[in-house]
């Protein structure tokens, strides 16, 4: 069985969700880098048989509140945002797992408040 833990580490997560996206998305949002309350990280959570759990950690920006920026519609832009891309995201994940030419699904969970710096917004996808 293949190790996830092995294939998804920081280094490949950010090959497959580049910092930059965070300015990428602010920029198309509120056409101002400068507005964006968080960066965009993604982290691997785990996996189970053929769910594998990913999730996008907003990570509050210095000078900025996190709490004030309303994340808690963000699972419903971030489905359909095309910087985001979470589709073509879940497809990459896939194909790094190994899954090549199999279907693929996926569902953000609600926004998960950590701490005032740091919310979190579950992505779990199945390989089928």
């Amino acid at each position: 069985m293949t190790q996830y833990t092995d294939i998804f580490t920081e280094q490949k997560m950010a090959e497959l969700f580049p910092a930059s996206r965070s300015d990428d998305f602010f920029s198309a949002l509120f056409g101002d880098v400068e507005e964006g309350s968080y960066d965009i990280a993604l982290a691997f959570a785990g996996a189970e048989a053929n769910v594998l759990r990913f999730e996008f950690n907003l990570n509050q920006r210095p000078g900025k509140c996190l709490v004030c920026s309303l994340t808690y519609g963000l699972p419903q832009v971030f489905s359909r945002h095309p910087i985001i891309n979470v589709q073509g995201l879940a497809e990459q994940i896939a194909k790094e797992a190994g899954n090549n030419g199999g279907g693929v699904s996926w569902k953000l969970g609600s926004t998960d408040e950590r701490s005032n710096a740091l919310h979190v917004i579950p992505l779990t996808i199945e390989l089928s």
